[in-house]
């Protein structure tokens, strides 16, 4: 139950980046509404943003490096952190998914370089497919005659969408086989027929650009298929006699990366819970600091217990995941539901904490409230979620 020398190096390295260079820029970058691009180059200048990071991040055979990565950048300001980290969902679906010469192609162009950033994208929600990912409309259909795929379709809710030079899309190829008739396509920059929609004006997380994405037959090599299209063939063969098979390439991906999802959540409760404990430290009212008040005092408490409970369900997930472990009762989904949760809570609580002031956006856990909303909607609702814990201990198909 002990970090090793390690992690309590990386954790520190990444805690100063986001003190001393995320957190004085986030209300500004808040505002602004905008990719802070200046804030990636500096991570990535750093050596925070990149493949090579994430390499190291993830060798850790505890899992636990990438959950403490993300608490402590999402602990400086959860959009800018989104900003930095959003390309890590497209690496998880190339790497949960894709061949090693994929892998090897298409990661390192997702990052860029240090004096070059770039983002990428993983496009799967729809305007009609939210928590439903098996009614995708995106379609991917194979041109014999040139060896190409070709993709139509809309893609909404996108993480760096429409502003990436890399997008990882999840199309339909069999739609009569439902979810594991889809599959996931590598699309190169500058690619002709795919552009930006409209940019989501959102309630959180306003450093991070989030965008519809238009596919208007775009035409792809065959070997831009995860997997390779010989696996894909292979794959829904045995789904087309009912053999069987593995989940799709959304869910896949999604399981992969919810407990670090769930970390990004407790930084941001963390933030608040800290920021609220030293404000009940310095106010005073009736001639006293309010944190001689049982009423605050208590609630601090409840913040600190919630968030640890939360942490330690986020790192028994990671490194189940990273050791081979098998979720046998959808522990992933505990992690990120646990942990979305306290986040809005905590988050609401350091309001209540501050009074009349934490309403204001003086003062920061306003904007952490609103960052921390969306932990209980994106990549699995908190009803999701229960729902896909209910069916692993239950052994039953709840609907």
């Amino acid at each position: 139950m002990e970090l090793n020398q390690d992690q309590l190096d990386v954790r520190e390295w990444v805690h100063g980046f986001a003190e001393n260079v995320v957190r004085p820029a986030a209300a500004e970058w808040d505002e602004r509404e905008e990719t802070p691009w200046p804030l990636i180059q500096e991570a990535a200048k750093i050596g925070l943003y990149s493949f090579e990071a994430l390499a190291q991040f993830y060798a850790d055979e505890t899992g636990l490096m990438l959950p403490i990565v993300n608490e402590e950048l999402f602990w400086g300001d959860a959009g800018i952190g989104m900003s930095i980290m959003g390309t890590t969902l497209a690496v998880a679906a190339i790497f949960s998914s894709g061949t090693g010469e994929q892998f090897g192609e298409w990661v390192p162009q997702c990052y860029g370089t240090p004096d070059d950033p770039k983002v990428a994208a993983f496009c799967v929600s729809e305007p009609d497919a939210g928590s439903d990912v098996s009614s995708l409309r995106t379609r991917a259909k194979y041109d014999e005659k040139t060896d190409e795929w070709v993709i139509n379709g809309q893609k909404a809710w996108a993480t760096n969408g429409g502003i990436s030079d890399v997008h990882v899309v999840i199309a339909s190829v069999d739609p009569e086989l439902g979810a594991r008739g889809q599959a996931g396509f590598i699309i190169p920059p500058n690619t002709p027929g795919l552009s930006q929609g409209t940019k989501v004006k959102k309630h959180g997380l306003r450093a991070s650009h989030t965008a519809d994405v238009f596919l208007d037959d775009v035409r792809l090599p065959a070997r831009m298929v995860l997997g390779g299209k010989e696996k894909l063939d292979e794959r829904l063969a045995r789904a087309r006699e009912g053999t069987r098979g593995n989940r799709q390439a959304a869910m896949q991906t999604f399981e992969a990366t919810r407990p670090s999802v769930g970390a990004q959540a407790i930084g941001i409760a963390r933030a608040a819970y800290e920021y609220s404990l030293q404000y009940a430290k310095d106010r005073s009212q009736f001639g006293r600091a309010i944190i001689e008040n049982q009423a605050i005092a208590f609630a601090l408490a409840d913040m600190r217990m919630e968030i640890d409970a939360a942490r330690l369900l986020v790192w028994r997930a990671s490194w189940m995941g990273r050791t081979g472990r098998k979720f046998e009762a959808a522990e992933g989904s505990m992690s990120k539901l646990k942990a979305g949760e306290v986040a809005v809570w905590a988050t609401e609580r350091a309001i209540q904490i501050l009074g009349g002031n934490g309403y204001t956006r003086e003062f920061p856990v306003e904007r952490m409230h609103r960052d921390a909303k969306i932990y209980t909607i994106f990549e699995g609702t908190s009803e999701i979620q229960r729902l896909v814990i209910s069916r692993a201990i239950s052994g039953v198909h709840i609907r």
